[in-house]
């Protein structure tokens, strides 16, 4: 019966299999997963005014509830009962996913600071970002930081420090430099 469901899924989800297509460019979403996400959003972008929408719908929006600095509750909402839980399985296998570290990368930053199960969340909201972006302009998965996050040291400018350039920054900033030993080795 499996079987049948996911042969009639694929049967319906036909007309749409550029979306589906597109979808399952974003690292750790399978086609059933995209052809999944696609019944619950649908490919009509024009229905949310932004991707922030789209996240709130699908209930991945953490709720920034702070008073005079005291925090209180951060939960997520309690929407999307369906598309939640597929979103977070992708999120655990994008995360995993050692050919395309993209999301990977980004998990293991933002677990640093905030942990796991929040950094989950946060590439799960990514992900419908993604989405909301693919659907919308029809084209694959191709993020703008994906050079930049893969080679660390892609725009770096090397700096050649001189003992001029060192003195003369030193007194743009204020410092005497002429309490400073200057050294000769000729």
């Amino acid at each position: 019966m499996i079987a049948q469901t996911e042969v009639e899924l694929y049967v319906r989800i036909k007309p749409y299999y550029e979306f589906v297509d597109f979808i399952s460019s974003i690292p750790g979403i399978t086609e059933l997963s995209s052809a999944i996400i696609l019944a619950e959003i649908g490919v009509d972008m024009n229905v949310f005014d932004d991707a922030k929408h789209l996240c709130s719908w699908c209930g991945l929006s953490p709720a920034n509830n702070e008073s005079a600095g005291k925090k209180k509750s951060v939960r997520i909402a309690k929407a999307g009962a369906y598309l939640k839980p597929i979103m977070d399985q992708c999120a655990l296998a994008a995360i995993k996913s050692k050919k395309q570290p993209y999301f990977a990368i980004k998990y293991g930053r933002i677990k640093k600071r905030r942990g796991h199960k929040k950094a989950i969340i946060a590439i799960a909201r990514m992900m419908v970002v993604c989405i909301y972006h693919i659907i919308s302009e029809k084209q694959p998965f191709n993020p703008t930081d994906y050079t930049e996050l893969m080679d660390p040291h892609f725009n770096q400018p090397t700096v050649t420090l001189t003992d001029a350039a060192v003195f003369a920054y030193l007194e743009s900033q204020g410092y005497n430099t002429s309490l400073l030993v200057k050294c000769n080795d000729n």
